[in-house]
């Protein structure tokens, strides 16, 4: 029986109380916030396993309330919104969201996605410092750091650079770094991996640093030297 703590941060009484039936229904231990202030405190005082948050929230909005959850720590996030072009996602999960579900949504769609990250929430493990060539990342402080230099990373830059850190050498495919990375495919338009590979680059590619995340055409990204 789920006994995970959901934290629902949602104006919409409505939405709110569609979203708390359903999830306890589903024996989630549930919570709600009305505004993002009172989310961020609510989470600061009792951590819940995950967030379901809204976009547009008065006051604090969605993007801001994520932010400040994901720079506290490593919970969870499913970000709702009318929002559905792809710069709006990718808003989104630059601020640090997990996952995007675009509204209108069925309630079984909903609980899915929830199953589906409190499924990849990572055990607490001890940080550690992976290192390759001249990069190094380290694990608790999600930075980055190359001759010398910190580099300061996003929720999901740090996520893609651990990803190849972890597999060097290896090639990924987009595939494998969309299961991996964002849980799923956003379809065969979407250029949000190359998105992610260039803000790295730009971020790793100090002075005269040489490149290290090469593409392969037509596979995928490998993190080797030249």
């Amino acid at each position: 029986m789920a006994r995970e703590r959901i934290l629902i941060i949602e104006d919409e009484a409505r939405i709110a109380q569609f979203l708390e039936r359903g999830l306890v229904y589903e024996s989630f231990r549930v919570s709600v916030a009305a505004d993002g202030q009172t989310g961020l405190a609510m989470a600061r005082d009792n951590p819940p396993d995950l967030v379901v948050l809204d976009w547009m929230l008065p006051g604090l909005d969605g993007l801001e309330v994520c932010r400040r959850l994901r720079a506290a720590g490593s919970v969870a996030i499913l970000m709702l919104t009318a929002k559905d072009d792809i710069k709006d996602r990718v808003s989104g999960l630059e601020a640090g969201a997990d996952d995007y579900l675009v509204k209108p949504f069925s309630i079984d769609e909903m609980i899915a996605r929830v199953r589906a990250l409190l499924r990849r929430a990572p055990p607490a493990s001890q940080p550690e410092i992976l290192r390759f060539a001249d990069l190094s990342l380290d694990t608790g402080a999600h930075r980055a750091n190359r001759q010398d230099q910190a580099i300061d990373l996003t929720a999901k830059e740090y996520e893609l650079l651990e990803l190849f850190m972890r597999n060097p050498r290896q090639v990924l495919t987009r595939d494998v770094i969309f299961d991996r990375v964002w849980g799923y495919n956003f379809g065969g338009k979407s250029n949000i991996i190359e998105v992610y590979v260039r803000y790295l680059r730009q971020k790793t590619e100090i002075g005269e640093a040489s490149r290290l995340i090469h593409t392969v055409r037509g596979v995928g990204y490998v993190l080797r030297e030249d």
